[in-house]
């Protein structure tokens, strides 16, 4: 038929739909027990339009046993007898039911039809979480993780850093506290390094085709891993020493400990992607050395590590630092005078990060000088709050005027000026205000910058093959937001190069959302997207006000070590869930589909 044989991947059926018996009817129906028959009227008798109705014709269409109505009214397709005919597709009036290959599966992006949790509507990396939960409750771990890796390459990194944005939109926390998704992940990724071995990650029969991915970030690292298992091989080229990026060199060892994120590393570089380190774009090697070593297209995933200045006299002087450039010396193993008393100043992750650093590092003084209020703070909760526990200090709306000096040109005091709140910016935050006159100096051994950080694209100027590259103000890379395509064809980008400083698991949804517009270009097919994509937007039925039928019951507890025994070291803060506790709070979940949900009140 000429087709290679072996080189085909398997389709199977899939059905998203979890609704079933619990979706509420919005009329009663005597007619044809067929769904085909019902869909004629009004669309189906549910309230939701996209779920189930029921009656099994994709059962009665199936001629290999593979699919039946399970106990909760939906179809339930037994992956081992499934041939992926296509039959039960075909008779669904539906469309809740497809057939496809793993590789359709990877590319697949939300979309507005498609039945989905309000939770996996928010994640940027789209992972199907009432379905993972669901398999940790059931006490299916090997499942849990498989769903997880079919969106996420960095679940052990993700587990730990991860401020869960999903949470925000957990439908539990409507009437209670919302389910401690990202703990669950956690507890099921920590579940498969501990097991002693890796699970099998399936992959596309190889393509030919090589993509050169330059930064070995998040970003980069899910580009690479999406694309090999499309089929496609992958190479990264890194400027520092090891993979990782900013998960490396900027999150401490007491968030996620190196020897965690090698092991997650090195399960991906197992599936074939090559990986070379020391190497920096326009020095190293040049966009006419990745053409002649024949690769199709090129990633760009090089981060944001230019650490913006602070703009005051003083900040040249010795003892003075960028946090990211502060961070990865840290990490790098280097050992830097600190005297007793720091100031960061900045009041995102970045800066809890360098003062918690500096409290493990034995400095005895520790402030955050920061120009809004608390409130204001943009990093997350529970860091600001450690911070805290672990005795750093802060000063509220105070702006940095300067920085002093002595004769040997170290720096020996911060003045800052004193403010106010005004009236609410652009942002809907209020202004900081100076109050005249205010001017406060502060005596300081080491001061560290934490006010914001972008990409460094100086690498453009070096090649004449990126003329065309279009660069924005902001110095990130311009691109089709959906497809992540630059202004040079072959050329996708993802990550805080492409997107300004954002969170990792944004990164990580980037860079499988290039390599799908990569897959697209190296098969031929047109770049595009659903006319229906979803991207961080929400589906307005599925957001509700209020959610009857719930039971209080605590959120799972994130245990931590002591205060006085974590400063001592950098051993890992958090602690993972143990078996029961996880159960447990599987268990709070109320696996809610698109308006469908448990209710737990019996």
């Amino acid at each position: 038929m000429g087709l290679s044989a072996g080189t085909a991947e398997p389709m199977k059926s899939y059905n998203e739909c979890k609704g079933g018996s619990r979706a509420a009817d919005k009329y009663y129906y005597d007619g044809v027990l067929s769904c085909k028959a019902l869909t004629a009227f009004y669309g189906g008798r549910r309230e939701c339009g996209i779920g189930c109705l029921g009656f099994g014709d994709c059962v009665k269409a199936c001629t290999f046993d593979a699919i039946h109505i399970g106990a909760d009214g939906y179809p339930v397709v037994d992956e081992a007898k499934c041939v992926g005919c296509g039959a039960c597709q075909r008779a669904c009036p539906k469309n809740i039911l497809t057939v496809r290959t793993m590789s359709e599966r990877l590319l697949h992006f939300n979309e507005e039809d498609d039945a989905l949790a309000p939770c996996r509507q928010t994640c940027p990396a789209e992972i199907d979480i009432p379905q993972y939960i669901s398999q940790i409750a059931a006490g299916d771990y090997e499942g849990a993780i498989h769903t997880l890796r079919e969106r996420n390459p960095l679940i052990l990194s993700c587990g730990r850093v991860c401020p869960h944005p999903c949470e925000n939109y957990c439908r539990r926390g409507i009437e209670d506290e919302a389910v401690s998704i990202n703990q669950l992940k956690r507890f099921v990724a920590d579940f498969e390094m501990n097991s002693g071995k890796r699970l099998p990650i399936a992959c596309a029969p190889d393509t030919g085709k090589k993509v050169a991915v330059i930064g070995g970030g998040p970003a980069g690292l899910s580009a690479a891993y999406f694309l090999r298992r499309l089929g496609h091989g992958a190479t990264i080229f890194e400027a520092m020493p090891h993979l990782g990026g900013m998960i490396r060199y900027g999150i401490p060892e007491y968030r996620l400990p190196k020897e965690i994120l090698d092991w997650e590393i090195q399960g991906l570089l197992n599936l074939g992607i090559e990986a070379r380190v020391n190497v920096r774009l326009g020095e190293d090697f040049t966009m006419g050395d990745l053409a002649f070593e024949g690769y199709d297209a090129v990633f760009m995933g090089i981060g944001a590590w230019s650490d913006m200045r602070l703009g005051v006299d003083g900040e040249d002087l010795k003892g003075c630092y960028k946090a990211i450039d502060f961070l990865s010396r840290l990490s790098g193993g280097e050992k830097i005078d600190l005297g007793k008393r720091a100031v960061v100043i900045g009041g995102g992750n970045s800066a809890i990060d360098c003062v918690r650093n500096m409290v493990r590092l034995g400095v005895e003084e520790v402030w955050i000088v920061y120009r809004r209020t608390r409130a204001e703070m943009p990093a997350n909760v529970v860091e600001i709050e450690a911070a805290e526990h672990e005795g750093v200090k802060f000063q509220f709306l105070a702006a940095p005027t300067r920085i002093v000096g002595d004769e040997n040109g170290r720096i020996t005091h911060l003045e800052y000026l004193k403010m106010e709140l005004g009236e609410p910016d652009a942002s809907g935050r209020r202004r900081p205000v100076p109050v005249v006159g205010s001017e406060t100096l502060m005596p300081v051994d080491t001061l560290i910058t934490a006010i914001s950080q972008g990409p460094d694209v100086s690498f453009k100027n070096k090649e004449k093959r990126l003329e065309k590259l279009d660069i924005t103000r902001w110095k990130t890379i311009a691109n089709n937001p959906e497809t992540l395509q630059s202004t040079v064809p072959y050329v996708f980008t993802g990550g805080d190069v492409a997107t300004g400083p954002s969170l990792v698991v944004e990164a990580i949804g980037g860079g499988r959302r290039a390599a799908r517009s990569i897959h697209q270009y190296l098969t031929g097919q047109e770049i595009t997207t659903s006319p229906k994509s979803l991207r961080k937007k929400h589906i307005p039925e599925s957001l509700f006000k209020s959610v009857d039928g719930i039971v209080k019951k605590p959120r799972a507890t994130m245990t931590e070590l002591p205060v006085k025994e974590r400063i001592q070291s950098f051993i890992e803060v958090d602690q993972v869930l143990t078996e029961d506790e996880a159960a447990a709070e599987a268990g709070r979940c109320l696996n809610c589909c698109r308006i469908c949900y448990n209710k737990d009140a019996a």
